[in-house]
């Protein structure tokens, strides 16, 4: 039996990322993403594909994601074609956040709507076309998943958080301190502690069910 990891950074991330999951994962193949679009229509769309290739090659499929990697997966259509997913401080309401990014600029949504694209003092265009994208296509996400967020995430809320993880039934560990970009050794090790307790959790009940 052949199993799998694909993992999906965030904004400013690699897919060379990987390489960090592979030692707690001794048992799967963990391949980075390295996809080349920045829409939710289009990079959905090369992780869709990057999963149909995978589901010919392997049993089964972990999903790991990164900050907005987590919102590529969920508009990728491939939550029946994996088998659990980590999330790690993702963005689950991006309707929410380019709402927050409107207001940081005091931008109006007749302005967007007007200008089409309207570049930001933190190198993040708006974009109307993106805005209508998410408001047209609510999240659909059914994969057993379980998340992980920094208390000081400044990017998404703990109320965004709770609500999305309660709507889809995730388990959600808070990491008291953490940030949303997790980079330091303590919340590296953290982190890897995370995944290290779900996994093992994840063994024992196949083996309690295998009884």
């Amino acid at each position: 039996m052949k199993n799998a990891v694909l993992y999906i950074h965030g904004k400013g991330g690699n897919a060379s990322e990987s390489e960090h999951y592979m030692p707690l994962f001794p048992d799967h193949d963990v391949i980075g993403l390295d996809y080349k679009t920045s829409t939710p229509w289009e990079t959905g769309n090369e992780i869709h594909h990057a999963v149909i290739k995978l589901k010919a090659e392997y049993d089964h499929i972990i999903l790991i994601t990164n900050s907005i990697g987590a919102y590529f997966g969920m508009n990728a259509d491939i939550d029946g074609l994996i088998d659990k997913a980590y999330f790690i401080s993702p963005i689950v309401d991006m309707e929410r956040l380019i709402a927050d990014m409107m207001a940081w600029e005091n931008v109006t949504e007749d302005e967007l709507k007007e200008k089409g694209v309207i570049p930001t003092s933190f190198d993040e265009d708006l974009s109307w076309e993106y805005l209508c994208y998410v408001r047209d296509r609510p999240i659909q996400w059914k994969c057993p998943t379980v998340i992980l967020y920094g208390s000081h995430d400044n990017l998404t809320s703990y109320d965004t958080i709770k609500a999305f993880a309660e709507r889809h039934h995730a388990d959600l560990t808070v990491m008291e301190n953490g940030e949303h970009w997790f980079h330091t050794e303590d919340q590296m090790k953290y982190l890897d502690t995370w995944i290290c307790e779900k996994e093992k959790h994840k063994r024992r009940h196949h083996k309690r069910l295998l009884r």
